[in-house]
């Protein structure tokens, strides 16, 4: 029933930006538009779904090579900072009450030295949108999680 609605809210909001943008653009790809509705839609769905099996398969995996973290983790959302969408999902570590209180991380980039070097912060974030944040002291990204689609 939730995959239903996350492919029907897909389908509305890329009828409202055919609607406004057919006629402002005239290179118009309704592909490429339509893949990124799905692809951040998807993401998120993903990230809600599979939060703790993620959590656990990554903390098996530290665990048997000898890595593994007497702190608290939690796998999360990636928001980025630009448009407030989910681009991604990383396990975050740190004390019980301070992962607790991380509902996503940030992703700010960059560009320094004339371009030639690419900067990408994580910071974790009290909130799910990019608007009354906070960081949460104490806190950091311990795995990266790419989704292929």
């Amino acid at each position: 029933m939730r995959l239903k609605k996350i492919i029907i809210s897909s389908f509305l909001v890329g009828g409202l930006v055919l609607g406004t943008g057919v006629a402002t653009t005239q290179a118009f790809d309704f592909g490429n538009i339509f893949g990124q509705v799905l692809k951040v839609g998807g993401i998120s769905f993903l990230v809600d779904r599979f939060a703790n099996p993620l959590n656990s398969a990554i903390n098996s995996l530290y665990g048997q090579r000898g890595l593994g973290t007497s702190y608290a983790t939690k796998v999360v959302p990636v928001i980025s900072f630009g448009d407030g969408s989910y681009v991604g999902a990383v396990q975050v570590v740190g004390p019980q009450a301070q992962v607790d209180k991380t509902k996503a991380v940030l992703q700010v980039g960059g560009n320094f030295s004339d371009s030639r070097f690419r900067i990408k912060g994580l910071i974790p974030i009290n909130a799910k949108r990019i608007t009354n944040i906070s960081r949460v002291q104490g806190v950091g990204v311990s795995a990266q999680i790419d989704v292929r689609i």
